[in-house]
């Protein structure tokens, strides 16, 4: 019998070992050239130590410049990353905090009411600017970023600095022009009894009823947040006089003792009465005789 037709008829008995086999084979060929891989990168490795050697002696000769490592590269990269980000974050907190201003200022809301209205195209525009900076921001200066995600952030921060300018001079520009002549007179009467709410020379019935009636004003025309009231209720509010102690309770019978029992006076003696020294002189004589 043919041999060749021996293994023929061995294998169509057998077909289904081809499977496995082919499964062993796979992985026998991703073992080979995970090995090549490695292989390969061991004699990169090798290549770069050597070129480090090379230019070093080099260097030494004074024949070229040292050149940095790919680890001195890395390094420079990360430095330079991380002063970026500080000054990208620095950008961010002073953007915020000129935008926290209108937002935690009464006074500011009431004169520049559109920095505060979402329904403002130029003013949501710089919130949605704002939102997408606050997301793309890392961590810390030192977290672990790519150069996309630098980039990502940098255009960020640039687009909510230039939506800012924009949505602050509009309303600079705006002021109170959206709303109607009432509204306006409201917010006039707003303004004034602010000042006197948190006036320190008024008393403090007077800085009370002008905080109520600065809330009344304002109701349905401008959105006070939370930390806006909770702002203004602390100018609003008096301070104890430094170094003044409260006076201590007094006991009304302690105050007012029991008066004592006096006793009665000794009589006075009438003096003595003395002769008049008129009387005790002689009469004068009479001349005549």
């Amino acid at each position: 019998m043919d041999p060749l037709n021996e293994i023929f008829g061995w294998f169509a008995g057998h077909w289904w070992i081809v499977f496995p086999l082919m499964g062993v084979g796979g992985a026998i060929a991703g073992r080979l050239q995970a090995l090549s891989r490695q292989h390969h990168k061991q004699k990169l490795e090798t290549l770069r130590l050597k070129g480090e050697i090379k230019a070093a002696q080099l260097a030494a000769s004074g024949q070229i410049a040292p050149q940095p490592s790919p680890r001195e590269v890395a390094q420079q990269h990360a430095n330079a990353s991380k002063e970026l980000l500080e000054r990208l974050f620095a950008e961010h907190d002073g953007i915020t905090a000129r935008w926290l201003d209108y937002e935690l200022d009464v006074a500011k809301m009431i004169a520049f009411p559109a920095m505060s209205d979402g329904r403002q195209p130029l003013t949501a525009a710089f919130l949605r600017a704002k939102k997408i900076a606050d997301a793309l921001r890392p961590s810390t200066s030192d977290a672990k970023v790519t150069e996309q995600q630098v980039t990502e952030y940098l255009d960020a921060v640039g687009n909510y600095a230039v939506a800012f300018e924009i949505a602050e001079k509009d309303a600079r520009r705006l002021r109170d022009s959206t709303f109607t002549e009432d509204e306006r007179k409201r917010l006039e009467r707003a303004q004034h009894l602010l000042k006197v709410a948190i006036d320190q020379s008024a008393t403090p019935a007077e800085r009370q009823t002008a905080y109520r009636r600065v809330r009344e004003e304002l109701e349905g025309l401008i959105d006070l947040s939370d930390a806006a009231v909770e702002n203004l209720e602390k100018k609003v509010a008096l301070q104890l006089e430094p170094g003044r102690a409260p006076e201590p309770a007094t006991d009304p019978v302690a105050a007012d003792p029991m008066p004592q029992p006096v006793a009665d006076p000794l009589p006075v003696r009438e003096p003595l009465t003395t002769a008049d020294p008129v009387r005790r002189t002689a009469p004068l004589r009479n001349p005549e005789h």
